[in-house]
């Protein structure tokens, strides 16, 4: 940012504490807009869609490193709808998300009393933002001016930034959200040592136990050798010659059972690539990245499904091919947008934010 350059204030979504998964736009409750209409262009990403972000202009107007003190920017007049639609808010917990250049911030809406019959709302939301050089770094939000609702009222809503030098490098400001303090203690790499030990002392147990019973089978398979065809012929058939038969006689589905192995291939690689991208890039920085990196991943590693698929069915006989290899490529995808599709509807009839629009879906 050059100084005094905009800086925009986002307000994503809204909704209750105790399911992140449900969450509607910020403007769904009565919020009022700030007084800035215009500001510079918004794309959103086809992953950002899918995962809801509803992201609208605060109205408030934010310049690089200029503080500002504490302003009324609007009033809400607290009709009875309106104080209903807050008193359900905060009895439900309600808390609501916004972004500073790509800095989420979380506030709660407001609290209740001890008994449960006076409401409060949180009107004042005091912004502290920090900066390294030209770049942000740092975001807090402080929810002050607690102010009772009382119906046929008006309630003015402020805010105020302050400004203020950081050390914390550009490259690390999303260390805060990840809790990077947690490895720093030895109690967490003991854990994870036991766990590693246990894993492999089990390992050579269970390999142990196997070892033994193969050799036996041998030991026995070698004695069969030396019998005649009539001895052998009435000899039960024990150990892992009992396996034999079920191992490689063809499956009774092998259209359907083929596809699922190849399904379940191509979803254990899109797992591994996109872990060790997550791994190399910062992709948690960007909203809905990871969703998008996945859905990439998936169309470009199709032609793993297509092998490990194919390959298995026409071991097992297969003829039809064609039918093998269309099924595979929808199995996943028709199961995946059946169910979204499904929950879509709900998401739309309570206009929650995580509803996907019909073109957005289709792209």
């Amino acid at each position: 940012y050059q100084d005094k350059e905009e800086v925009v204030l986002w307000m994503n979504t809204v909704g209750p504490y105790h399911n992140r998964q449900e969450t509607y736009k910020y403007f769904s409750l009565p919020f009022c807009v700030g007084s800035k209409k215009s500001i510079s262009h918004y794309h959103e990403t086809l992953g950002e869609a899918l995962q809801g972000v509803e992201l609208e202009f605060s109205g408030l107007d934010i310049k690089f490193k200029d503080d500002v003190m504490q302003t009324t920017y609007c009033e809400v007049d607290l009709d009875k709808g309106r104080r209903d639609a807050f008193v359900y808010a905060i009895k439900n917990h309600y808390w609501y998300q916004m972004y500073i250049d790509d800095l989420p911030i979380w506030g709660i809406v407001g609290e209740a009393d001890e008994n449960g019959e006076d409401y409060y709302l949180w009107t004042y939301k005091k912004l502290e933002i920090g900066y390294n050089g030209n770049r942000i770094v740092d975001v807090n939000l402080t929810s002050e001016g607690k102010v009772k609702l009382v119906p046929n009222t008006k309630i003015q809503m402020s805010y105020s930034v302050k400004w203020k030098k950081s050390d914390v490098k550009f490259e690390d400001r999303f260390d805060k959200y990840l809790d990077p303090s947690f490895f720093q203690h030895r109690i967490h790499w003991f854990s994870i040592f036991n766990s590693f030990m246990m894993v492999i002392f089990l390992v050579g147990l269970v390999s142990m136990i196997l070892m033994r019973t193969l050799r036996k089978d041998y030991a026995r398979y070698s004695k069969e050798e030396e019998m005649d065809d009539m001895d052998r012929d009435l000899g039960d058939e024990y150990g892992w010659k009992q396996v034999h038969g079920d191992v490689f006689r063809p499956s009774s589905h092998p259209l359907i059972f083929s596809s699922l192995i190849g399904s379940g291939c191509q979803i254990f690689a899109v797992s591994l690539i996109v872990i060790v991208v997550a791994m190399i890039e910062d992709l948690y920085t960007e909203r809905g990245s990871m969703l998008s990196t996945a859905i990439f991943v998936y169309a470009a590693t199709s032609p793993v499904n297509g092998y490990f698929g194919g390959s298995l069915y026409a071991r097992q006989g297969g003829k039809r091919w064609i039918k093998q290899m269309f099924i595979g490529a929808f199995l996943i995808p028709a199961m995946v947008c059946g169910t979204a599709f499904f929950i879509n509807f709900i998401a739309i009839y309570y206009h929650a934010s995580r509803a996907i629009p019909f073109g957005t879906m289709v792209s």
